[in-house]
């Protein structure tokens, strides 16, 4: 007899949802995180003494809607804010400012308001297409089941019905660039500009990079999905980690916080549990990992247990990440020009012209780092003051392209790469710098280590066509179960992919329950 029904490797999101999914089809499910609180990359991090940061993800845009619902996390403490509207920073001040489907500053005429309007429209109709993608496991093309034919036949009437000329937007643009798609679409270059950073955002890519345009749209996607917008969580990301935890206690998972886990063991083949890095070994039906994939089947695993030729799937695995984040305590709310104080609650951008994104990715291929980047800024403080101080502030900012390892080393590199970073955003916020109590920079290599994501990628893998939808991670491990008798994966790693979305949990739980694979 097993001590478990289910050990869910991670307290990350996904793989508390996916432990909650399966607690209440009454399986008896173990979550082990090795550090000390859960969440993953929905947490909130105090990095110097009085001033919290939400550690990784700042924003949330893409919470599946019905995972909200099921997890009842409002009735488990999570408060959103309204949603956000984007404004990124000019520099004659006259910001660009996107508000749903509606822009306006920056000298954008009627004809820049509209192209933008149909655009994303355009872009959601899509969307809408996607959702029976990511609400289920993904198809396998060649599958012989009623399940994935059904699928497959959804897709296609969704298809259709966009009619003739959009489905054939969509399937020509999907497989090209943003940089493309953007001088297609608009004139207007601060436009271009906003619109291609969610394209780059957590990846390896500029916007001339093939795959983008899929990037772009599993964004959009789960915007669609989630229907709220881009909202702050109050209290920090933890908060949501925090909600998470209470829900899936109240299903009855147990949940065990500085748990490391060194090994998935096998008996035969088959996995029978897991082993701890105290020597502790636990017993189970089946083990779940949330990990990224290589850290499931290289690290947890170990390559001596699988097929080669899963091996080598898991070497050709990229995972490679360009984001950097920069945390600022400040003594005060720093000013920017053209801004009021409401406004710096919003989400504020930092995007130079389409060309000089491509060129800021360039020294990145070669482990230089690039004389300016680009910045997606949050001051949380300024509608949660739990975050700081009475009368103080944090300013987070996700920062692109920053090389996950630089030929000098970090210990050289990141205290100047600190201060042109803070030069940088001090062309707009001029007393910026004069406020700041104190700094940090979390670099991708630092994400790899505090957060265990391999290569620092937030989306455990980049999202390429070659990774995604039937292909995610890769071959033999599409729809969340392995080449392995008893592992499976629900992790970001899994489809539909990276975002806080909650679905590659779900859906991992649920394609569980239908296999049988705890009865």
């Amino acid at each position: 007899m097993t001590d478990y029904d289910a050990v869910v490797i991670g307290a990350g999101h996904n793989g508390l949802i996916c432990a909650t999914y399966l607690a209440k089809a009454k399986h008896k499910v173990l979550v082990l995180e090795a550090r000390g609180v859960v969440g993953g990359c929905a947490s909130t991090r105090e990095f110097v003494e009085g001033y919290s940061v939400s550690d990784c993800a700042q924003w949330l845009s893409q919470f599946d809607s019905g995972v909200m619902a099921d997890m009842k996390l409002k009735e488990m403490g999570l408060s959103l804010s309204a949603p956000k509207a984007t404004i990124s920073l000019q520099p004659d001040a006259d910001h660009l400012i996107i508000d749903g489907d509606k822009v306006s500053g920056a000298g954008v005429d009627t004809d820049d308001a509209a192209a933008y309007r149909n655009f994303r429209q355009m872009m959601q109709r899509f969307a809408k297409v996607l959702k029976t993608l990511y609400h289920g496991r993904p198809p396998k093309l060649v599958e012989k089941n009623w399940t994935d034919r059904i699928t497959l036949m959804k897709l296609g009437l969704g298809l259709k019905l966009l009619g003739k000329g959009h489905m054939q937007d969509l399937m020509r643009l999907a497989l090209i660039n943003i940089y493309d798609v953007m001088n297609e679409y608009f004139n207007h270059s601060a436009i271009k500009s906003a619109v291609a950073i969610d394209a780059v955002t957590g990846t390896n890519m500029g916007p001339r990079s093939p795959n983008t345009v899929y990037s772009y749209l599993h964004r959009v996607t789960g915007e669609y999905l989630s229907g709220s917008g881009t909202t702050q969580v109050m209290g920090g990301m933890g908060a949501l980690g925090d909600a998470l935890a209470a829900s899936a206690t109240a299903a009855g998972v147990e949940i065990k916080l500085g748990a490391s886990v060194k090994s998935i063991t096998k008996i035969e083949d088959k996995v029978s549990g897991i082993e701890l890095a105290d020597g502790t070994q636990i017993s189970s039906k089946i083990v779940v990992s949330s990990a990224d994939p290589t850290t499931t089947f290289k690290t947890l695993l170990g390559y001596h247990q699988m097929e080669a030729g899963t091996a080598k799937r898991v070497e050709l695995y990229r995972n490679r990440s360009g984001t950097a984040k920069l945390h600022l305590a400040l003594n005060g709310l720093p000013s920017f020009e053209g801004l009021s104080a409401d406004q710096l609650s919003q989400r504020l951008l930092v995007v130079p012209p389409l060309d000089d994104m491509e060129t800021a990715l360039n020294p990145m291929k070669y482990r230089d780092i690039s004389e300016h980047h680009l910045f997606d800024i949050s001051i949380p403080s300024v509608e949660d003051s739990s975050l700081a101080p009475a009368g103080h502030h944090v300013l987070t900012a996700l920062v692109h392209y920053v090389p996950y390892e630089p030929s000098q080393g970090w210990d050289e590199a990141k205290p100047a790469l600190l201060a042109r970073l803070i030069d940088q955003l001090s062309a707009y916020s001029p007393d910026l710098e004069s406020m700041i109590v104190a700094s940090e920079l979390v670099t991708p290599s630092d994400f790899e280590r505090s957060h265990g994501m391999t290569g620092g990628n937030w989306h455990h893998g980049e999202l390429s066509i070659d990774q995604a939808l039937m292909m995610r991670p890769f071959p033999g491990s599409t729809q969340y179960a392995t080449p392995v008798d008893g592992l499976y994966l629900c992790g970001a790693g899994a489809h539909p992919g990276g975002g806080l979305m909650g679905l590659s949990g779900r859906n991992a739980a649920n394609e569980i329950i239908k296999r049988g694979a705890l009865s």
